[in-house]
């Protein structure tokens, strides 16, 4: 099978999914109600509740869950072959991936914006909340401190994208400030996306590199400015920055996909990987159930619940907008985590299949680099680009993807310790300013304390990200399933999925907590501990509630809907 076969193929099966599944998901599950009055529009206060055009708030949800997850993930997963990595992103975004990022959405706007952590109290009980949030907040701290050192080191190794990644955020302040003057949305987006590829071009023509300052390392460096820059941009009001920001890198990546997948037609490179690997090195972990958490964001993705419970569902203009931005968002990922695939399994970067064996040798190995080197090879030969254009568009894309993940992360950082404030009664911490100190003020201990000058300590306790992640999508998927059961309505379209990748994610926690006693790494150990401890007891919480089948006594909070 070549690459238009597993494009086509691929394409078709998500188009399925949003054009019928997702459909009947609205309609027979979560009822969307037009009428609904949204969170956006009962607590607008034009910073963090504000009602927003449903094409903004897409760019916004997706740019915030996509990061370079997608690329990664599914980059180093094609080690097992491209076949299982295809068939779990193509059936994980259409039955796991959008009812998962649609669901937190929905579940959330149905109950005053809350994040999926605050409103289980609601859902299932007051311990489960508490526990919830310790697993959303070591998620963040991960998720935030890591693609600092992702940014820093792309950057570093990339001085061609450090001119238009900055550039993104000149232009994003224009674009805001336009849109909130209500100037016509098609032709911002237009020029948005014209302004940043003019800087991707000047910036292959001119590199810049930063200087050792303060008795660190140019990596050490871009870590410290990115979080100061991810500080300022969490406070500012979210159509000021975030939102513009987030639109204009949507935009950025249709532009991007589309020379991916017209690429691919134009040229129809052979697939040189195996569809299933055989030569598998004795060391390499075990495919199931990694790859399952290996590939997250891309086939389904707990960090997408926290974004659309989190700073989404405060955006939400109408809720029936959230069929769009939730289902939609997850098939925009997957369609990048498909052409990534394609984009590190042909030709374009391994001639043959000797050639693909020479770079994957070993399991993780092969990461962002290969698609950064793969789809530039893929886009000059389609598209006649210089070699060095494309790998800088390419790897502009990561970067802004990831910085993008990063400002929503600080954000949601900022709202979890808010929300311990008020649980706790402790309102010196509930300022925006007290926060968000907090907040970065705890991924850089973790950067610099565990990571020394290098400021890559987030890298230390990234080996738990995979099962972490994925257990919090079961649980979010759990908490969902609940809230649909004391509503009456059928709950099966969660609770399968759910089961899965509980079931997965908890095979490949223990597999690494054994791997992690091997090697000595305790840390690791009562980190894992505490992921999977903690997840076993919100199950438990959350599985007594289903087991009994009792419905609500109330509806949830502003629910217009006839039960």
């Amino acid at each position: 099978m070549d690459s238009v076969a597993i494009v086509l193929l691929g394409i078709a099966g998500m188009a399925f999914g949003w054009f019928v599944y997702s459909r009947f998901i609205a309609e027979k599950i979560y009822r969307l109600d037009a009428a609904f009055v949204t969170p956006a529009h009962e607590f607008n206060d034009g910073v963090d509740f504000v009602p927003t055009n449903k094409v903004v708030l897409w760019g916004h949800h997706f740019t915030s869950v996509a990061g370079a997850a997608p690329i990664v993930g599914p980059a180093i997963a094609v080690y097992w072959g491209w076949a299982p990595a295809v068939l779990w992103v193509v059936l994980g975004t259409i039955f796991f991936a959008g009812v998962h990022d649609f669901g937190a959405l929905w579940a959330s706007n149905r109950h005053q914006g809350r994040s999926i952590g605050a409103l289980s109290e609601t859902v299932v009980g007051a311990r489960t909340r508490k526990l919830y949030m310790v697993v959303v907040f070591l998620l963040l701290l991960m998720v935030n401190s890591v693609f600092g050192v992702v940014i820093a080191r792309a950057l570093v190794s990339t001085p061609e994208a450090v001119l238009p990644a900055w550039a993104a955020i000149a232009v994003a302040l224009v674009i805001g400030q336009m849109v909130h003057r209500r100037f016509n949305l098609i032709a911002l987006g237009v020029l948005g996306v014209a302004a940043l590829y003019a800087f991707i071009y000047a910036g292959s023509e001119l590199p810049l590199s930063l200087p050792p300052m303060l008795g660190l390392g140019a990596e050490a460096n871009w870590i410290l400015i990115l979080f100061l820059y991810a500080a300022v941009a969490s406070m500012l009001p979210v159509w000021v920055l975030l939102q513009p920001r987030d639109f204009i890198n949507g935009l950025q990546l249709f532009v991007g996909l589309a020379l991916l997948y017209g690429a691919v037609i134009l040229v129809m490179p052979e697939i040189s990987a195996p569809a299933f690997n055989n030569r598998v090195d004795e060391a390499a972990p075990s495919i199931i159930p990694l790859l399952f958490v290996t590939i997250a964001c891309g086939a389904v993705s707990g960090f997408h619940g926290i974004v659309a419970s989190g700073t989404s569902s405060k955006q939400l203009n109408k809720e029936t907008d959230a069929r769009f931005v939730g289902y939609l968002g997850a098939v925009g990922e997957g369609s990048l985590a498909l052409i990534t695939i394609v984009a590190v399994s042909g030709v374009t970067l391994a001639a043959t299949t000797e050639q693909w064996h020479a770079i994957y040798d070993k399991f993780g190995t092969a990461g962002a680099d290969s698609f950064i080197q793969g789809g530039a090879n893929l886009i000059s030969a389609g598209w006649g680009f210089s070699e060095g254009l494309a790998q800088t568009l390419l790897a502009t894309m990561v970067v802004l993807f990831a910085g993008t993940t990063m400002d929503s992360g600080v954000r949601l950082q900022r709202y979890i310790i808010q929300e311990w404030a008020t649980i706790y009664r402790l309102p010196v911490l509930n300022g925006h300013v007290m926060a968000t100190v907090l907040a970065v003020g705890a991924c850089l201990l973790l950067a610099f304390g565990a990571g020394g000058a290098s400021g890559a300590g987030g890298l230390v306790i990234w080996p738990l990200f995979g099962a972490t992640n994925q257990l919090l999508a079961g649980l979010t998927l759990l908490v969902i399933s609940v809230m649909l059961v004391k509503l009456g309505r059928p709950a099966r379209y969660t609770l399968a999925p759910m089961l899965f990748v509980l079931v997965m994610s908890f095979l490949a926690g223990l597999v690494t907590l054994r791997q992690f006693f091997l090697d000595g790494n305790y840390l690791l150990v009562a980190l894992d501990v505490l992921v999977l401890g903690t997840s076993l007891l919100v199950m438990l919480e959350a599985g007594s509630v289903l087991a009994a089948g009792r419905k609500a006594t109330t509806p949830p909070v502003n629910d217009l809907s006839a039960e």
